[in-house]
C-alpha cells in the first residue's frame, strides 16, 4: 500500500523546482494531485505528463498566488472535482533581494501577498473542505530563523510570519486532528538558486554538510509529514538546510 493512496492533495506553485518535486512525490505515493501554476502551461503540462507516465493522477490549475480570488477558485474547483482536500502544500513563494532603502511599498505588498496572504487564503478555503486528520504543510525558509546576510529583510520577514501562522493554526485545528507544519529549506538546487551560482560556495562554507539540498530532499520530508507516520507532529518547524542554522 502506498503512503497516500486515494488522498487528495493541492500544491501551490507546482510547475517547477521544489513544487514540481512535491507534486511528483505525492502522486507517486498514491495521492491525486492538483497543483497550481502562474504562467508556463508547458512546464505544468510536462509535470502532469511525468506523473501520468508512471500511473499517477495530476491536474494543473492556472492560478496566480498574488490574486486571492484565483487561489480560492483553485481550492473550490479541487473540492468540487474530488469532494474534499486531504493535504494542502503551500509552496508558492518569491524572493526579492535588494538593499533595504531600495525597496518600495509595492515590493512589500508583492512579497507579503504571495508569501503570506496567499498561504492564509488557500488554507482558509481548504480547511472548510478538509476532513478530520488532514494535513497543512507550508514551505518556508531557514531564513525565517536566521537572516544570515544583508538584502533579505522583506523575504525574512515574510518567512518568519509563517512561523506564527503555523503555531496558531496548529491549536485551531488540533481538535480535528489536522496537523499544521512548516518546512524550512536552506540552499536547494533549483533554477532560481542553482548550486553553481556565484554565491554558492559562500553558502556551502556556512553549512555543516557543505552541499546544496535537492528538490527531492524537500519533497521526501513533505511526503513524510503528509502521511500517517507524522500524525503526532504539529505546530513544528522542520529545518532542512544541511546544518546551515546549526
Amino acid at each position: 500500500m502506498k503512503n497516500l493512496t486515494d488522498k487528495i492533495a493541492l500544491v501551490t506553485g507546482g510547475s517547477r523546482g521544489i513544487g514540481a518535486a512535491i507534486a511528483k512525490k505525492l502522486a507517486a505515493e498514491g495521492a491525486y494531485v492538483v497543483f497550481t501554476y502562474e504562467r508556463s502551461s508547458e512546464k505544468a503540462d510536462s509535470v502532469v505528463a511525468e506523473i501520468e507516465a508512471v500511473g499517477g493522477v495530476a491536474i494543473a490549475q492556472k492560478a496566480d498566488n498574488a490574486v486571492p480570488s484565483e487561489i480560492t477558485d483553485a481550492v473550490a474547483k479541487t473540492i468540487a472535482d474530488f469532494g474534499h482536500i486531504d493535504i494542502v502544500v503551500n509552496n508558492a513563494g518569491i524572493y526579492l533581494g535588494k538593499a533595504f532603502e531600495e525597496h518600495t511599498l509595492d515590493d512589500y505588498n508583492r512579497i507579503m501577498n504571495i508569501n503570506v496572504t496567499a498561504v492564509f487564503v488557500a488554507t482558509l478555503a481548504a480547511v472548510k473542505g478538509m476532513p478530520d486528520g488532514g494535513r497543512i504543510i507550508t514551505i518556508g525558509s531557514n531564513m525565517g530563523d536566521n537572516a544570515g546576510r544583508a538584502r533579505t529583510t522583506l523575504y525574512t520577514m515574510s518567512k518568519s510570519a509563517l512561523q506564527g501562522f503555523t503555531r496558531g493554526l496548529a491549536h485551531d485545528l488540533g481538535s480535528r486532528e489536522i496537523t499544521v507544519n512548516l518546512v524550512q529549506p536552506g540552499p536547494t538546487d533549483t533554477d532560481m538558486n542553482p548550486a553553481d551560482a556565484l554565491h554558492a560556495d559562500f553558502l556551502r562554507s556556512r553549512m555543516a554538510l557543505p552541499e546544496y539540498g535537492t528538490v527531492e530532499d524537500i519533497a521526501s520530508l513533505v511526503n513524510f509529514l503528509a502521511g500517517n507516520e507524522a500524525k503526532y507532529i504539529t505546530g513544528s518547524f522542520l529545518t532542512i538546510d544541511g546544518g546551515m542554522n546549526a
